[in-house]
């Protein structure tokens, strides 16, 4: 059977068409929609209506980007993600690994309940209430402000004293607080680990003159090397896999960061990841593995199917 694959993307970027030329190349038939596309139509066999199927579903959907709208428009998009699932067409990421990784105060959440190592952090409504975490945590360490819903280090800000919050409307009234994590600089350095399919595709360090170390701020993406050491090679990847595996990623971007003591901390997990920084210091070519990974998920679930024989309950005979 020749698995159709339909590839979520807003924007007809590099990666995406990578993803779908490679996933040609391997045999599969791929279209690439924006979720704005996709209707829901109970006139409709499956009550979804995608452009190019006919009716029909795709084999597997695998999530790129969704563009920013208001908040019934993302509600709805989202929605296409669940029903698609509720249909039982894997979908990487699921819409409910997105929500877990777009909510940066749910994310932090889930990796603190999987015991993973992540900075103390508060999410609160209220300046009022940013101003008594703030009193409360200031004497000792610095905080980091996030926007709840942001990327790419977008919004960030340092907090070192009370008159460094901002007002409630430029953050629409929810802080997102966290211990700041020290750590020598400049240059400062934190790392990206790629996961996919709950293995370590790539790992790079980010190297920037900016405590903020995203390469689109101009950090450097750098190999891997001796200088991990000391942290341990194996625990970056084996905290990537299980920072993914917390809020339920089948591919995920993992940002870790190292404290001055070599203590490794989990500080956010990407559900639509960019790789372009991450592929310029790469071995491996990360779409080819993305879409390895997603085939070899539709054969093994297409020969589980094909084996498991239904149960057939038999009446014993009558004595």
């Amino acid at each position: 059977m020749i698995p159709r694959i339909l590839i979520v993307s807003d924007n007809s970027d590099s990666r995406s068409k990578g993803l779908a030329a490679r996933l040609s190349r391997r045999g599969a038939v791929v279209a690439t929609l924006p979720l704005a596309a996709i209707a829901f139509d109970t006139g409709s066999p499956s009550g979804l209506s995608i452009p190019g199927f006919d009716g029909t579903l795709p084999d597997a959907v695998l999530v790129r980007s969704i563009a920013a709208g208001s908040f019934e428009a993302i509600t709805r998009r989202l929605g296409v993600l669940h029903a698609l699932g509720k249909l039982s067409i894997p979908v990487w990421n699921s819409a409910q690994a997105i929500e877990r990784c777009v909510d940066k105060s749910m994310t932090t959440f889930l990796l603190k309940n999987a015991g993973l190592p992540t900075p103390p952090t508060f999410a609160i409504e209220g300046r009022a209430m940013a101003e008594a975490i703030a009193e409360r945590e200031l004497p000792f360490t610095p905080l980091v402000l996030k926007p709840l819903f942001g990327a790419q280090g977008r919004g960030i800000r340092l907090i070192e004293a009370l008159s460094d919050l901002p007002a409630e409307d430029e953050v629409n009234g929810v802080y997102y607080l966290q211990h700041y994590v020290p750590r020598p600089g400049p240059p400062y350095r934190d790392f990206r680990v790629f996961v996919c399919a709950g293995e370590v595709l790539a790992m790079m360090s980010r190297r920037g003159d900016d405590w903020i170390t995203n390469v689109n701020r101009g950090a450097v993406p750098e190999q891997v090397s001796g200088h991990v050491s000391r942290h341990g090679e194996t625990e970056l990847p084996a905290l990537a896999r299980a920072a993914a595996a917390a809020v339920g990623a089948d591919f995920a971007g993992v940002d870790i960061v190292p404290a001055a003591d070599g203590k490794l901390f989990v500080l956010e997990v990407n559900s639509m990841p960019a790789w372009s920084g991450l592929q310029s210091v790469a071995a491996v070519n990360i779409a080819d593995a993305i879409a390895d990974a997603l085939l070899k998920f539709l054969a093994d679930r297409a020969e589980a199917a094909a084996t498991t024989r239904p149960y057939r309950f038999t009446a014993p005979a009558n004595s």
